[in-house]
């Protein structure tokens, strides 16, 4: 399902990124012409591993679910990329096949340029070239930040600090809470932390006892902030 233009909400997520916000206003205006609007249901299928790159990406609403498959047969998933936030360059400059699969995760709508436009716009814009390898910089070093906490960090810190993370990509203030809208059932979450279900819910309990967030069916809401940073720092 395809659309010309994006709603207000939907530019302002784009116009608001933190990578796109740095460009220069004539990169943006050239990103967004050569842009297609394409418009997902939940768990469309946007990217296959090992399929040949052939887009990059701008996510406008909702969430891209990128996932692979473990040695058991079972679809495990790695990221949610937000709102705001772009992905599929590396394997366009690389020319090597997707590496993982990437689903729509609720009504999604992204920004679409296909790889003859990228390639456009990197002969055009020198720019470009700077800003994604800033961009890919910041990528590695999250990177090397997860594999340290995974190698440092008891679960309970790394739950808060991806709660916190989830809070600033999917939040959604409701007077003193937050709702985290990013729907995640505790299976998804205890993919992303590399731990089981059963633990993630003993952890989750835990922070409901000490006040600093409310575990609902199928949502999450932050009550204290400042008490889940606190247990990240733990």
């Amino acid at each position: 399902m395809h659309s010309s233009l994006l709603t207000l909400d939907e530019r302002h997520n784009i116009d608001a990124g933190p990578w796109f916000s740095t460009l220069s206003h004539a990169l943006r205006q050239a990103i967004l012409a050569r842009a297609v609007v394409r418009r997902l249901e939940d768990g469309a299928p946007l990217a296959a591993r090992g399929a040949p790159a052939e887009e990059w990406v701008g996510v406008a609403k909702g969430a891209v679910r990128v996932s692979s498959v473990s040695l058991a047969g079972k679809q495990v998933s790695l990221t949610y990329v937000e709102p705001g936030a772009w992905f599929g360059d590396i394997a366009l400059f690389d020319g090597l096949p997707r590496t993982h699969d990437a689903n729509a995760h609720g009504p999604t709508t992204l920004l679409i340029v296909r790889k003859p436009d990228f390639k456009y716009l990197l002969s055009q814009h020198v720019e470009l070239y700077e800003a994604l390898l800033r961009l890919n910089c910041r990528r590695l070093r999250l990177m090397f930040n997860l594999i340290e906490d995974l190698s440092t960090r008891p679960l309970a810190a790394r739950l808060a600090k991806q709660l916190l993370i989830l809070v600033r990509s999917h939040g959604i203030h409701q007077g003193e809470e937050i709702r985290i809208g990013l729907q995640l059932a505790q299976e998804d979450l205890a993919q992303l932390l590399g731990a089981s279900r059963q633990r993630v819910n003993q952890e989750l309990k835990e922070l409901e006892r000490e006040g600093a967030l409310r575990v609902e069916p199928t949502r999450l809401v932050v009550l204290s902030r400042d008490k889940l940073l606190q247990a990240a720092e733990r």
